[in-house]
């Protein structure tokens, strides 16, 4: 189970694929009683289940229902793969406490902001010294700024370091995994974030391997 929530809904919406993929039910919570929640949790169907026996389960805006949302922790455990969906979160809330109780993950989209430039490349450059140092500025700006922009800028910044060395070994390098980065947030399921921070442990490792 993974709770997703925040005022940046295409975020949001693209980690839901992520997760249920396209074929998935949806339950809104204004629709749902208590007596719905252990056929959802428990039971089984033929729509949506996969190989794997589970069914991809997107419940939506059950913290209008205090009632729904203090017993969703009874169900935490379910074996099928879920995905609630809120808008916001109170956290003092018994729903959420007892779902934070379960080990259930929470996610949180906020707005973006426009990515700064200077930002992009004061971490690049910090990358090539220091991953564990870029590592920690990218995890103070990755819940506000859109990371297929930081990525792009990244490369661009990448292609002018690349012409400055004339063609550096070094350089090269970094651009080639680059280009794989690229190929996979467009193919793939990752969270875009992870393989940008895979990317710059990645930058460190070649500039330590050609100092």
């Amino acid at each position: 189970m993974k709770v997703i929530y925040g005022e940046n809904r295409a975020a949001a919406e693209q980690e839901m694929r992520r997760v249920l993929g396209t074929d998935y039910e949806v339950y809104e919570g204004e629709t749902l009683n208590l007596m719905d929640l252990p056929s959802i949790f428990q039971g089984t169907t033929l729509f949506g289940a996969f190989e794997d026996g589970k069914r991809r389960i997107l419940l939506k805006n059950l913290t209008e229902r205090a009632e729904i949302w203090e017993k969703i922790g009874d169900y935490a455990d379910s074996a099928h793969e879920v995905v609630i969906w809120e808008v916001k979160v109170d956290k003092r809330s018994t729903g959420y406490k007892r779902l934070a109780e379960k080990g259930v993950d929470f996610k949180e989209f906020k707005n973006v902001t426009e990515v700064d430039p200077r930002v992009a490349f004061g971490i690049l450059d910090l990358a090539l010294r220091d991953g564990g140092k870029a590592l920690k500025e990218v995890a103070k700006i990755e819940a506000t700024q859109d990371p297929y922009m930081f990525f792009g800028l990244l490369v661009s910044q990448m292609v002018k370091k690349y012409e400055l060395s004339r063609g550096g070994e070094r350089e090269r390098a970094i651009l080639k995994r680059m280009a794989e980065v690229d190929r996979q947030m467009k193919s793939t399921g990752v969270e875009p974030w992870t393989l940008v921070k895979g990317l710059l442990a990645h930058i460190s490792h070649i500039a330590d391997k050609r100092t």
